[in-house]
């Protein structure tokens, strides 16, 4: 979906909107039957996707299959510590469970102790091995803008672009801080026009998703999507 030029209340409508959000199901204590049911709330508001914890993407697959959402689902989440290998390994079965998009979390220890090139070669190997097993396959890699400075956060941008990810992304939602302003501007600065920018973390109004795109966002994490959608459509009518 293509955003208006200029961002608004006024040019957006509450289908454009759902479009730029991916309904996150992430909670560690979310049961089967909560996923099934924000599974259909994505369905009956029409976001672009639902982002559910890998053990539960072959049930939102089963859940959405007649319908336009995409099923995306989080790798080495929260903390990004896993091994290279085990990323790769989450990244292709969540694909064979009904998965097609993936937000990966970058290894930030690495990035911050500056051994750049092992980023850059960990966030390839995801890339290419979910690209290969489906050629469409939409990569997203989490920076957690909180624990990074601001020259981290440009090194990431431009690793995650010649690594070939699709989007970067400032917060899993579970640090101690989400999507920023500040952080949105300076991630789409220092990114092409092909690389796409996430923000997830603390978005809960619509006010504030519409700042978020204004700032160069153009996909949204969020939990709270019925009252920013009711809330749209409230305000348009």
């Amino acid at each position: 979906m293509v955003l208006p030029a200029v961002i608004t209340l006024e040019t957006l409508t509450p289908e454009m909107v759902a479009q730029t959000i991916d309904h996150a199901l992430l909670k560690p204590e979310m049961t089967p039957e909560e996923v099934i049911a924000g599974c259909r709330l994505c369905a009956e508001y029409q976001t672009a996707s639902v982002c559910v914890k890998p053990c539960d993407v072959k049930l939102a697959a089963q859940t959405l299959q007649d319908t336009p959402v995409a099923v995306g689902t989080v790798i080495g989440f929260p903390h990004g510590n896993t091994p290279t290998k085990v990323k790769v390994f989450e990244a292709l079965t969540a694909i064979e469970d009904g998965a097609v998009e993936l937000d990966m979390v970058l290894n930030i220890g690495l990035l911050k102790s500056g051994q750049l090139s092992k980023v850059q070669e960990e966030i390839s190997a995801v890339t290419a091995a979910a690209k290969t097993k489906l050629p469409l396959c939409c990569v997203k890699v989490i920076f957690e803008c909180s624990l990074l400075t601001d020259e981290e956060k440009i090194s990431a941008c431009q690793l995650c672009e010649r690594a070939g990810a699709d989007y970067v992304k400032t917060s899993t939602g579970f640090g101690s801080g989400g999507a920023t302003l500040d952080d949105l501007k300076l991630m789409r600065a220092h990114t092409s026009d092909s690389m796409h920018v996430k923000a997830s973390g603390g978005i809960r109004t619509l006010d504030y998703l519409i700042e978020c795109l204004q700032a160069g966002a153009d996909r949204i994490g969020a939990s709270a999507t019925a009252a920013i959608i009711d809330e749209m459509r409230a305000r348009k009518s």
